[in-house]
């Protein structure tokens, strides 16, 4: 891995890939749903939309026909924390794939037809999440935890939000937080260093902050976990329902122990969660956990669907399996857990655009770069006593979230939760 600036201070973090043929690159904007303000909830996903619309340079199907016609893919997405502008294609069209991605960075109109045809779009993905239980209990769960501000702000925004915003809110939102400050360029695959470098200087390297620009900290928003059980009744075939406790934050040391209980709770068909529920008790069809780590905290949690009649159970088995883990944990499992997930983190870093968006992720959380090898070898060096400090210190049954979407009850839980 190679990382170099441009004229204006602006990282570039690279890594060549041999026996690949794709070049993926991103810019990521340090901005996401959860530095937004509740009115203007959703602009930063909605900023990512509208970059697409067209430029000084290229419309809208000027885009998508260059972009076909090299058999490449461009795309972006927001999260929480993150706004990312990428695209995947062959080495041969590493120049134009880079003049594409800085022109609808630096030259979007921003026309007020295309903000309320978006406004329209962003209506119906609204109304899509929400007809989609399995993704929208998660941001049920997330605004549980949270609240209705920093972390528990939907990414997508309210149709409300949304459809308040002008292009005054956009080219604000854009000024307040794409300087290059906030700023961090990727690239992956079969690339040459001094071509990344040289193009992007050219494009982007004598961009400027804004005036008034604001680095966006999560000093400004922290966030505070909040224990609560919550049912949001709605009409569904099935139960949905999630179950978390605190977690760590992206760059704690304790990332590794954490990772390898989420291996061994959840994640995959031999994990404990999967082999009980739906192995054992045929209780569920998907279930399965998570780690979610941000710039100041985490979450860890399970989610799972069911029957009517089952959730209760489910929950039930969910708490006793995480209540169990320390006194039934063996040596064995633990070992097979690393096996996985050394694994998957390798298998994902085979492919070009996993490897750009991995080392993007380390400059942004840790300022520096981990190797696949170091990675490794942090979670060769955990040892079963941090496994039992991790679960000491965040596996408490009382401090837990517990979110219900569907056809519950919370009276059915009493003496559970």
């Amino acid at each position: 891995m190679r990382k170099g600036f441009l004229d204006n201070g602006v990282p570039v973090v690279m890594e060549r890939m041999t026996g690949v043929r794709s070049v993926s690159m991103g810019i990521w904007v340090k901005v996401g749903a959860r530095y937004e303000c509740l009115q203007k909830n959703g602009i930063s996903h909605f900023v990512e939309h509208m970059l697409f619309k067209g430029t000084k340079n290229r419309t809208q199907k000027d885009i998508a026909i260059e972009i076909d016609s090299m058999g490449g893919d461009i795309n972006a997405f927001t999260s929480r924390e993150n706004t990312t502008f990428y695209v995947k294609l062959l080495k041969d069209f590493t120049a134009q794939g880079i003049d594409i991605l800085s022109d609808i960075y630096l030259n979007s109109l921003l026309e007020e037809d295309d903000i309320k045809k978006e406004q329209e779009i962003i209506a119906e993905e609204i109304k899509m999440v929400e007809d989609t239980p399995d993704e929208y209990i998660h941001d049920l769960f997330y605004e549980d935890i949270w609240g209705k501000d920093g972390l528990g702000m939907n990414i997508l925004g309210t149709q409300d939000s949304v459809n308040l915003l002008t292009r005054g809110d956009l080219v604000r939102h854009m000024d307040n937080h794409y300087g290059v400050d906030d700023i961090v360029i990727s690239a992956a695959g079969n690339i040459d260093y001094d071509q990344i470098l040289k193009l992007f200087n050219e494009r982007l390297g004598f961009q400027k902050n804004h005036s008034g620009q604001r680095v966006t900290t999560d000093d400004e928003h922290p966030a505070e976990f909040k224990s609560k059980l919550n049912v949001h009744k709605k009409d569904l075939s099935e139960v949905h329902l999630c179950i978390g406790v605190k977690g760590v934050k992206q760059d704690s040391m304790l990332r590794y122990p954490f990772l390898l209980i989420n291996t061994i709770i959840g994640s995959g068909v031999s994990s404990r969660l999967f082999q009980e529920i739906r192995e054992n008790r045929g209780l569920a069809y998907t279930v399965y956990s998570f780690l979610s780590s941000y710039h100041d905290t985490g979450v860890f949690g399970v989610f799972a669907a069911t029957g009517k009649k089952k959730y209760v159970e489910v929950i039930e088995t969910i708490l006793n399996e995480i209540k169990s883990l320390k006194d039934t944990l063996t040596e064995k499992e633990l070992q097979r857990a690393k096996s996985q997930l050394k694994g998957n983190i390798l298998l994902n870093m085979e492919s070009s655009s996993g490897r750009m968006q991995n080392i993007a992720r380390q400059e942004i959380y840790y300022g520096r770069h981990y190797p696949p090898q170091a990675i490794i070898r942090g979670i060769d060096r955990v040892k079963m006593g941090d496994i039992y400090d991790v679960i000491d210190g965040f596996l408490h049954p009382s401090q837990k979230v517990i979110t219900i979407l569907g056809p519950a009850s919370s009276s059915a839980l009493k003496g559970i939760c």
